[in-house]
């Protein structure tokens, strides 16, 4: 079985969560008998758990363990799995003094003391070890002896489990217990962690803010006990095996880094090309390494951010000469836009600034330009502030959640009364903008597009509605502007404001970023060259997920071999 294991770690560990489920495959197999090979020389453990029975009998003779009561008997038809022939099923209160504990007063101040929090989950590494003068802590304590089990009862999913490698006390939410017999307490630890076990309690805790494992059912629990020199082997290959998934672990976090580093410098060659010879270059660089570059969801997420960068940047479609140069629309839209003022149809709005040199985030092509959100925008709206409720026929209110990578997700909103003051105005038109100006930072100017029905939906106060002339601008090139990743480095995160603990960027803000401008009909040509290869992209990642799916499912079966 231990075969099976070893010729299967790349393979096992290389799963979904791999590394985290073939630590538990081993505890599990360790506490079935199936990790290392049974030895017709030990002594059965029917003979092991007589000595424990004896030796508890003394200590009760001699009055230094009080007689317990007795604990049901071992129901052969509930057990949990076949034990080898040499092991035995016991009850773990039956081999130890689980649940019985000591409490001191009085601690010396250099007396180690062990709180939950001192424990590492799953894992169950010491992450420090406190002396009393350094907590001083007034709480009462459980003390414990060197080579005692210290299982934390407490939120028990957590797994922490240690064997004390030295004298002293603990919170009384740690239960120290020992073997009546002789015993290896690191096989009673790996006992304890494994997903037989963590089964078990998970189902027989109680509490629901703060589970604990009962005493009482901590003592009916069921325990696979082997013989004593296995037991000394299971922990022996136990920890080789561990050590095997130390090391996948570091190499996997190594490979992960390398990995990254490699992606964002061959994605960074593109944005930071200097020509069209060095973008090309660095394009073959990329295309030649694309199946292995891209094999993770992470390393696809880069590569759209790049696109939608590269988009904004002139280098994603090339340029038409015969294209109406974008000075040449912005005076155009300056133009519509001062006619519907002089209509009565928008606002006159305050004059932005001019855009210094300085300003400019990056080279774009001749034909292109640069302007501010505001210059290009019809209007800009903040939306409603009333309460929302769960109406069958009212208004949808779209909030911040409702933006997810660019797009706006319909369904399910609460809603406002269709009389509610501020409709019709705030009423959402296909192709207008949402952007969020108030949440966590990494979550302020998050943007998406509306594309549902007009006059049906509105929005929250911490959005703001950006709407264009879509004859002259195209909605979805300011969409995919405000969702590059430069947009974001240059335009909203020097302007965070932190305020009562959540950042803000305001409307006027938003209104003097700058946005790279290209001919209207690049536009068009920028938008559906975006979708394309974001479809692309989509598919990509789909069969990354049906790969480790179908690797997951061969882990899965060699699993179920293994513990079968």
């Amino acid at each position: 079985m231990t075969a099976l294991l070893t010729d299967n770690l790349p393979l096992l560990a290389g799963a979904p969560n791999g590394t985290k489920k073939l630590r538990e495959l081993i505890l599990e197999l360790a506490v079935r008998g199936k990790l290392v090979p049974q030895d017709p020389n030990d002594e059965p453990a029917s003979e092991l758990l007589k000595r424990i029975a004896d030796e508890k009998a003394r200590l009760v003779a001699e009055g230094k363990i009080k007689k317990q009561k007795p604990l049901q008997e071992v129901d052969e038809e509930a057990l949990p799995f076949e034990l080898p022939a040499a092991w035995v099923w016991t009850r773990l209160g039956e081999i130890t003094n689980f649940g019985t504990t000591t409490k001191k007063d009085e601690i010396p101040d250099d007396a180690w003391v062990l709180d939950l929090e001192d424990i590492e989950k799953d894992t169950s590494r010491l992450l420090q070890k406190a002396r009393f003068k350094e907590r001083n802590s007034l709480s009462d304590k459980n003390s414990f002896t060197k080579g005692d089990v210290l299982y934390g009862k407490l939120r028990p999913y957590l797994n922490k489990v240690l064997v004390a490698e030295e004298d002293g006390f603990c919170t009384t939410e740690i239960l120290p217990f020992r073997c009546y017999g002789p015993f290896v307490a690191h096989y009673f630890m790996i006992a304890l962690k494994s997903p037989y076990f963590l089964s078990y309690v998970n189902a027989k805790s109680y509490g629901m803010k703060m589970p604990r494992l009962g005493t009482e059912d901590g003592r009916q629990a069921y325990f696979p006990l082997p013989p004593l020199a296995e037991q000394h082997r299971i922990v022996a290959k136990v920890d080789e095996l561990m050590a095997l998934c130390d090391r996948l672990e570091a190499q996997q976090a190594d490979a992960e880094i390398a990995h990254t580093q490699l992606v964002q410098a061959l994605l960074g060659s593109l944005t930071q090309a200097s020509d069209a010879a060095d973008f090309a270059q660095s394009w073959q660089r990329l295309a030649e390494h694309f199946h292995t570059l891209f094999t993770t969801e992470s390393s696809i997420d880069a590569l759209k951010q790049t696109l939608l960068q590269l988009a904004v940047m002139g280098k994603l479609v090339p340029q038409v000469p015969s294209d109406e140069p974008a000075s040449e629309l912005l005076k155009r839209i300056a133009e519509e836009k001062a006619r519907l003022v002089a209509d009565g149809k928008i606002k006159k709005q305050k004059p932005l600034g001019e855009i210094a040199v300085s300003d400019i985030p990056f080279d774009v092509p001749d034909s292109w330009a640069w302007s501010r959100i505001g210059e290009i925008a019809l209007n800009t709206e903040y939306g409603l502030s009333e309460k929302t409720f769960d109406l069958q026929d009212g208004v949808p209110v779209l909030k911040m959640g409702d933006i997810q990578e660019g797009k706006v997700l319909l369904g399910g909103q609460m809603a406002v009364s269709k009389s509610t003051e501020g409709l019709p105005e705030l009423y959402l038109e296909p192709e207008d903008l949402l952007y969020n100006r108030t949440n966590s930072a990494e979550l302020v100017g998050k943007t998406g597009i509306f594309l549902g029905q007009a006059g049906k939906y509105s929005f929250a106060s911490y959005l703001i509605r950006i709407r264009c002339l879509k004859e002259l601008f195209s909605p979805l090139y300011l969409n995919t502007s405000m969702n590059a990743p430069g947009f974001r480095e240059t335009q909203i995160n020097p302007h965070l404001k932190q305020q009562c603990g959540q950042a803000n960027v305001n409307g006027t803000i938003m209104k003097n970023m700058l946005v790279s401008v290209p001919p209207l009909a690049e536009q068009h040509r920028i938008v559906a060259k975006v979708d394309e290869l974001m479809a692309l992209c989509d598919q990509l990642k789909a069969r990354l997920n049906q790969a480790r799916q179908v690797h997951e499912q061969l882990a899965n079966a060699l699993v179920e071999q293994a513990v079968a």
